[in-house]
């Protein structure tokens, strides 16, 4: 995030460019000026532009100013537009379009900085420093070797409150404890999983009698377009918590999005919550999933053929008994990604209620 320094309502012009040698990243820590929006955090070389210059220029210019050197190859990789509201209005106090660019050429000795600190960092440790919630989203594009984006990024204060890249609202997360108590900070999903970022998810089983052992799961198989375990059998509902939402709040919404049922508060027995922590490479690039979810039972009557399943989320869904699903998961006889502590978790809350029902 660039410093705020024009009128409020205005908006302005400015470059950043993060220059690259031997699979690292030149950054500028910024703790020399007192009043400085961006004090204490990590950022890399640029500025505003001054009149009449063009992006290129003020780029060029900007980067001899702060590190003495002359950059001779870069790459416009993207524009991003901040906007930074005050808390508790949704009044706009600044606004800025940012010029990001990379530099894999340059010429010249490295000068001292007014405004801050120059080292080289490793791009696997980037993620490490003290970022700017948004600036993860860029690195994270950047890494992915994103083609040309343009990236919007809304903050309420300090907290990123919005991102939207192409036109297209990113899903944001709230940052979680391990015992599921939200942190303040907001997290992007992709950023999220690149990081292994604790965060909420809601898990709703969808259980019935049958004949077999007394209980049978309605198992959904998993679109093949998913960003993590496609095709594979999973819990009957499922999804992340966005930003603000409660368990409670998300596992409604996930239930009615992905299978089309529209389920009351009163109808979800919650049976507690689970830490999981896995790793996971997919498409090539490292998923890393630290979730707290809650677990909750359905026993609605549900007909399977008659659900409204979500294209992108959703391929189908099938019953099956209980113990031969928990059979299956620890041999690994279907592909899965269900944890087999939340199946414990619904024989338990089941058989103890058959239990109980035939002791009355």
């Amino acid at each position: 995030m660039e410093e705020k320094t024009e009128e409020r309502g205005r908006g302005c012009m400015t470059t950043l460019c993060y220059i690259e040698k031997d699979d690292s990243y030149l950054m500028m820590h910024r703790t020399v000026k007192k009043n400085d929006v961006n004090k204490d955090k990590w950022i890399g070389v640029g500025g505003h532009a001054e009149l009449g210059e063009s992006p290129e220029e003020c780029l060029l210019r900007e980067v001899k100013e702060e590190t003495g050197y002359t950059l001779t190859s870069w790459r416009f990789r993207g524009l991003v537009t901040f906007v930074t509201e005050a808390e508790n209005s949704k009044t706009v106090e600044y606004m800025e379009y940012m010029c990001l660019y990379t530099a894999d050429g340059f010429t010249g000795e490295p000068t001292a900085c007014d405004e801050g600190e120059l080292a080289w960092v490793k791009k696997e440790d980037v993620l490490h420093l003290n970022l700017w919630e948004g600036d993860k989203i860029f690195f994270r594009l950047l890494n992915e070797d994103e083609p040309f984006f343009s990236l919007k990024l809304r903050y309420v204060g300090d907290t990123l409150a919005e991102a939207v890249l192409n036109g297209k609202q990113m899903e944001l997360f709230e940052e979680r404890s391990g015992d599921g108590t939200p942190t303040g900070t907001i997290v992007e999903r992709g950023v999220a999983h690149s990081e292994g970022r604790c965060h909420g998810t809601a898990h709703i089983w969808i259980a019935r009698a049958n004949e077999k052992s007394g209980c049978e799961v309605l198992l959904q198989k998993r679109s093949a377009w998913k960003d993590s375990n496609p095709g594979c059998y999973d819990i009957s509902s499922a999804g992340h918590l966005s930003a603000g939402d409660t368990y409670l709040e998300g596992a409604l919404r996930e239930i009615g999005e992905e299978l089309g049922i529209h389920a009351e508060a009163e109808e979800l027995r919650d049976l507690g919550l689970l830490e999981k922590v896995s790793h996971g490479v997919f498409y090539g690039k490292p998923f890393h999933d630290h979730e707290v979810s809650a677990v909750y039972l359905y026993t609605k009557p549900v007909e399977a053929e008659k659900l409204h399943l979500q294209e992108s989320e959703v391929e189908a869904v099938r019953w099956m008994d209980l113990k031969e699903c928990q059979k299956a998961v620890r041999e690994g006889s279907i592909p899965n990604c269900i944890d087999i502590r939340e199946l414990e978790m619904i024989e338990k809350a089941w058989f103890a209620g058959e239990k109980t029902k035939d002791e009355e």
